[in-house]
C-alpha cells in the first residue's frame, strides 16, 4: 500500500463543515482545476450543491467536494435517522514533485488520499449523542487520526469491495461503514480519484460520472 500525504488536508470543519457558509455557493475555485470534478450519475435526480475546494500551498486546486440529496447538519440525536446525503470526492491524481516555490516536496496522491478526505467529511457532519461541546473536538481529532490510519490500510479488514458504474464502467472501490455512516474511495479512467461519503442513501446503488457543466452547481 503506498503511503501518501493528507491532500492538503484541512480541518474537518474546513473540509466539510459548518464554516462553509460564506462560501459554499462559490464555483470559482471548482472552474480553475485543471482535472474533471465528479458527481453522481442522471440516475440520482435530487438536489445537488457545491461545498468547498482544497488548494495546495501554491494555489493549485488538488481536490474539492460536491453534494447530493440533503443539506447536512452536524448530526444530532434529532436528524441522524432523517438526513439522506451523500458527497462526491474529487482528487486530482498528482505524481510526488516539487511545491511551486522549489523548497518543499509534495508527496503524491492516491486512493488512500480520497478515502481519507471523505472520512474527515463524514466526520464532519458527525456529533455522537450525549457529548458537549468541549469535548467535541478531541473527539474530532481522534477520529481524524484513526481515518487516516485506516484509509492507509485499503487492504485491511476495516474495508471490503465494492463494484460501480464510474462513467458507464464497472469500477472497484473500497468500501467501509460505520455507525456514522459509510465512505468509499477509487480511482477513474480520468486520471482522478474518487471518494464518497453519505447517510441515509445506500453505496450500493449509486453511480458516478464526470460533471459536464459545474458552474450548473452553483
Amino acid at each position: 500500500m503506498e503511503t501518501t500525504s493528507r491532500v492538503g488536508a484541512q480541518s474537518p470543519a474546513a473540509e466539510g463543515g459548518q464554516q462553509l457558509s460564506s462560501d459554499r455557493r462559490t464555483v470559482d475555485g471548482y472552474l480553475l482545476a485543471p482535472f474533471p470534478w465528479y458527481g453522481l450519475d442522471e440516475a440520482f435526480t435530487g438536489p445537488r450543491w457545491l461545498m468547498q475546494v482544497g488548494m495546495s500551498a501554491d494555489g493549485a486546486v488538488e481536490h474539492g467536494s460536491i453534494g447530493h440529496g440533503e443539506e447536512p447538519s452536524v448530526r444530532s440525536e434529532s436528524t441522524e435517522d432523517k438526513e439522506r446525503f451523500a458527497v462526491v470526492v474529487t482528487v486530482a491524481a498528482n505524481p510526488s514533485r516539487r511545491s511551486a516555490d522549489g523548497t518543499g516536496l509534495l508527496e503524491a496522491t492516491s486512493v488512500s488520499s480520497a478515502a481519507w478526505l471523505a472520512g474527515v467529511g463524514l466526520l464532519s457532519f458527525t456529533w455522537p449523542g450525549q457529548m458537549d461541546h468541549t469535548l467535541r473536538d478531541d473527539w474530532l481529532d481522534q477520529q481524524t487520526e484513526t481515518a487516516w490510519v485506516l484509509a492507509d490500510d485499503l487492504d485491511g479488514p476495516d474495508w471490503s469491495s465494492l463494484s460501480l458504474p464510474v462513467d458507464g464502467v464497472p469500477t472497484p472501490f473500497h468500501y467501509r461503514e460505520s455507525e456514522f455512516g459509510w465512505v468509499l474511495a477509487g480511482s477513474t479512467q480520468e486520471g482522478v480519484h474518487v471518494g464518497a461519503y453519505g447517510r441515509g442513501m445506500s453505496a450500493y446503488g449509486l453511480g458516478f460520472a464526470v460533471v459536464k457543466d459545474i458552474a450548473a452547481y452553483a
